[in-house]
């Protein structure tokens, strides 16, 4: 039997053009002889639609779609994801397409409700397996998570008979090292019920969510036969071919696609894809960002260059007195070398005259961190007005250790619609500068870019690190205590400075507001701050004293 895994962006809420895009798909799928093509979940409707599932009129919409689909594709069988609204419940189901009509349902029985996962909200657990004969195999067909608990998978398939494959339609978000996690999911699949493992994820950025593909076919030995492409689309074909009364082979018909080259990469492909379509699927055109002459934010630019096209992106460098000629004459060479479009407007004449106004105010100086917020706050306004001016979408530059310990101004470095690289912790992000420089063959992001001390150049002299520990030691801790959960006691346990850990700690406790009234931006650890991690903002429980 020949099988098609077809992986595709899916936009929210879209109905008619992803559906559009699965009929393309399927004519294609027609051409090499395809006998059973497989699409991802909630594939009608995109993933994930949140609230739009509490309206009944939007899932019948998505059913009456799915009902066009088969009409339309009568040839061949299709399996494809959509919301259903069933006996007065919602649930996450795939549809089994065959000679022009919907011949069978399955409803998802497991829904993960952790992480970014909110599916107990919306949907009913299903209770029966669904297995259909498709040429000589019979195939089981799952939906994501119900290939996570293999033994629960056991019992509940328990008296379905001989299953030759196992079908699992997904939309798998992804995160850094993620795909180690879920091709063993895989493997141990096919091993343990010896038979072949056909998974197709969904690819595209939602959000904040990235879906990264890699659809795959396993088999019943547990091999990774094959593997799609990793943030595009794809159409993976291969043969499953039964082998005397046990084994079943997958022979793929293509040699597999190219891969990240390692974790570094993988996070350069997802905040590519997560801007392009997060850009493209509000319907922008171009971007517009401050470009200071620092890592972050030339960072930002090569990133967004990369996913809109150079031609799209502006940067505007917005000078001060504390602006050192280095740093100014880096921002201009950042955008020479991505040949991205470029404009400086100073903000001291601007600043002169927020001061002056402000001196009547008793107590109002020059000197306090008001006056440097003020300086962000501007450079704010101008990014906000000529985003307001021309359409241009405002990308923030703040990473993920800034956002973590609130080392941002409100309505200044935050003011924007999509913060890129808002869960890429500092370490990272001069990983990703070096990333650039490497896939590009030059030195796009200058060295003096690389080496010089972080700053916010608000005031004489200033660095981070006279606010900040070192950023090796700040991200260890924000990992421990953010990413893991762990206490501050076991932080200190674990070899990390007592007094360092407990100011951290309250950095991070109280500035909760501030990453409230942020932008969104791409997911790529594996817990992000906003979907991931939801903390109260009035809240007084600490581990640290």
């Amino acid at each position: 039997m020949r099988v098609a895994l077809g992986q595709f962006n899916a936009v929210v809420g879209d109905l008619a053009g992803n559906a559009e895009r699965m009929r393309r798909i399927w004519a294609g799928a027609l051409e090499s002889d395809v006998d059973l093509l497989v699409f991802p979940e909630l594939a009608v409707c995109g993933y994930p639609p949140e609230d739009l599932l509490h309206k009944k009129h939007f899932l019948q919409d998505c059913r009456t779609m799915v009902e066009k689909l088969a009409s339309d594709c009568p040839d061949k069988t299709i399996i494809v994801g959509f919301p259903e609204s069933y006996q007065e419940n919602s649930f996450d189901s795939a549809a089994v397409l065959q000679a022009g009509r919907i011949s069978k349902i399955y409803r998802k029985a497991l829904l993960p409700n952790y992480g970014v996962f909110d599916e107990q909200r919306y949907f009913q657990p299903g209770t029966e397996p669904v297995v259909i004969k498709t040429g000589d195999l019979n195939v089981a067909v799952t939906i994501c998570e119900d290939i996570w608990d293999i033994k629960w998978l056991g019992n509940f398939l328990g008296d379905a008979g001989k299953i030759q494959m196992i079908l699992n339609i997904s939309a798998s978000p992804f995160h850094m090292g993620k795909i180690k996690q879920r091709q063993e999911i895989v493997r141990n699949c096919a091993k343990k019920f010896n038979c072949a493992v056909c998974y197709c994820n969904l690819v595209g950025g939602q959000d904040e969510l990235v879906f990264d593909g890699r659809s795959c076919f396993a088999d019943s030995t547990g091999k990774m036969a094959t593997k799609a492409r990793a943030f595009e689309e794809d159409l993976l074909i291969a043969d499953i071919v039964p082998v005397g009364e046990e084994a079943v082979q997958v022979r793929p018909l293509e040699s597999p696609a190219p891969q990240p080259s390692d974790l570094v990469d993988e996070v350069y492909q997802a905040l590519v894809l997560g801007t392009r379509d997060y850009t493209r699927k509000n319907g922008f055109e171009k971007a517009l960002l401050g470009l200071s002459g620092g890592i972050d934010s030339s960072v930002t630019a090569a990133i967004a260059a990369a996913a809109l096209g150079a031609e799209n992106v502006v940067g505007l460098t917005m000078p001060s007195k504390f602006s050192s000629a280095e740093t100014m004459t880096d921002a201009a060479r950042v955008a020479k070398n991505l040949d991205i479009g470029f404009l400086t407007i100073s903000i001291e004449p601007i600043l002169e005259q927020f001061n002056r106004s402000l001196q009547p105010v008793p107590g109002w100086d020059d000197k306090g961190v008001a006056y440097e917020n003020l300086q962000a706050r501007i450079r704010g306004t101008i990014l906000m007005s000529l985003s307001n001016h021309f359409g241009f979408l405002v990308l923030t530059t703040g990473n993920k250790s800034e956002t973590a310990v609130g080392y941002a101004t409100l309505y200044g470095d935050t003011a924007g619609g999509f913060a890129m690289i808002k869960d890429v912790p500092k370490t990272l992000v001069y990983k990703l500068a070096e990333h650039v420089n490497k896939i590009t063959g030059r030195q796009v992001i200058p060295a003096d870019v690389l080496n010089r001390p972080p700053s916010a150049e608000l005031r004489p002299g200033q660095k981070d690190s006279d606010a900040l520990p070192d950023y090796d030691l700040l991200d260890k801790i924000l990992k421990g205590y953010i990413e893991e959960d762990k206490s501050a006691q076991q932080l200190v346990e674990s070899g990390l400075p007592q007094d360092v850990v407990h100011k951290v700690i309250r950095m991070v406790d109280r500035n909760e507001y501030k990453r409230r009234l942020s932008p969104p931006g791409v997911k790529i650890t594996p817990k992000a701050f906003g979907k991931d991690r939801r903390l109260p903002i009035t809240n007084r429980y600490s581990s640290s004293p």
